[in-house]
């Protein structure tokens, strides 16, 4: 079975799933507007328990997809007429508005959130189902049919004669039966087969893409992979650690400055964890200045049960000394490259 993320990296086969929007029920309750047909950009949001600015990026890096899905932007009388129907008060000139395709879309894009991951392997699961169900059933149903209907021609003619040549009659029936009902049929079904082994055949060729990308992406080095992020995919992917070692709730704020908390999640027995992100070269440090400023922030302002202070690069000595003296877990280049390759960060966990 294909893994979750793979609907992230291929168009083809969010194509293939375009059409099931009934999974986000399944998951959970959409809001949608009070017409029933759309949502909008804070109910997507709310329903996928991230930020609207994650939605909004989402839409920039792959707007002509999601338009061609049912997203589109109103203004003008349209937005008037939509307000009026919705009763909506707010004085913008301009409303981004979902269709609950759209929304599934989104779901099969968005990283940051559980509940599109959740979206994404019911979808997934939904699919390999259905692959999995019997051939043969056609051709099971096909075959009691055409006795049903020798059967009745059979009982036609002896009603109407008397006649000791039954085999004639039921070799007639047969030829009858077959070339009016069961050739068309079967031509109908070889055709259909043909399209779903087209099918079948364009996703395995999407399926062998997606795990070179893979295999790819395990060649670069996982460090390597970090040190090619801007900032705004650093922080994605620390909170995907994150969520990985069992926090929830897990929020991408930035836009703070070099002073605030870029991620704020919880663990699960309840502690807040104010984390900051820094993206820096290798051969950069993270100063004792670094991490005073820091530690004002999360233990003062957003008082944190965990601090953590990730870096690209290593702290120095006094850095070090200084984050140990005030409680900041400092996750520093070689303990960040472990992190990264799967071992868990110990203060998550007590």
């Amino acid at each position: 079975m294909l893994d979750e993320i793979a609907l992230t990296e291929s168009k083809t086969l969010r194509a293939s799933v375009a059409e099931r929007d009934e999974v986000l029920d399944k998951v959970k309750q959409l809001t949608l507007s009070p017409d029933g047909l759309h949502a909008t950009t804070k109910d997507v949001a709310t329903y996928f328990e991230v930020g609207e600015t994650v939605i909004w990026a989402v839409i920039h890096d792959h707007r002509e997809e999601i338009e061609s899905n049912g997203y589109r932007v109103l203004k003008g009388e349209q937005l008037h007429c939509f307000k009026q129907v919705c009763g909506i008060k707010s004085r913008s000139r301009s409303l981004g508005v979902f269709s609950r395709r759209a929304v599934l879309n989104t779901a099969m894009l968005l990283r940051e959130s559980v509940v599109a991951r959740q979206v994404r392997t019911y979808l997934l699961d939904h699919e390999e189902s259905g692959r999995r169900e019997p051939v043969d059933n056609l051709f099971h149903r096909l075959t009691e049919w055409v006795d049903e209907r020798i059967s009745e021609a059979l009982v036609r003619h002896l009603a109407t004669r008397v006649d000791a040549d039954v085999t004639r009659i039921a070799e007639d029936a047969v030829r009858t039966t077959i070339g009016r009902t069961v050739v068309p049929l079967l031509d109908v079904a070889i055709r259909n087969d043909s399209e779903h082994r087209g099918r079948i055949e364009a996703l395995d060729a999407e399926v062998t893409r997606l795990r070179r990308v893979l295999r790819e992406r395990e060649a670069a080095g996982s460090m390597g992979a970090l040190d090619a992020m801007n900032p705004r995919q650093f922080e994605q992917h620390i909170a995907w650690l994150c969520r990985r070692d069992g926090c929830d709730r897990v929020t991408v704020t930035g836009g703070h400055g070099d002073t605030g908390a870029d991620i704020v999640a919880y663990t699960p027995d309840g502690r807040r964890v104010v984390v900051q992100c820094k993206s820096r070269t290798p051969a950069a440090t993270i100063t004792s200045g670094d991490v005073q400023q820091f530690v004002g922030m999360a233990k003062l302002e957003y008082k944190a049960d965990i601090a953590l202070l990730v870096a690209t690069c290593p702290f120095t000595r006094d850095a070090l000394l200084l984050a140990t003296r005030h409680d900041v877990t400092a996750v520093h280049r070689g303990l960040l490259e472990s992190w990264n390759t799967g071992a868990a960060l110990q203060v998550l966990r007590n």
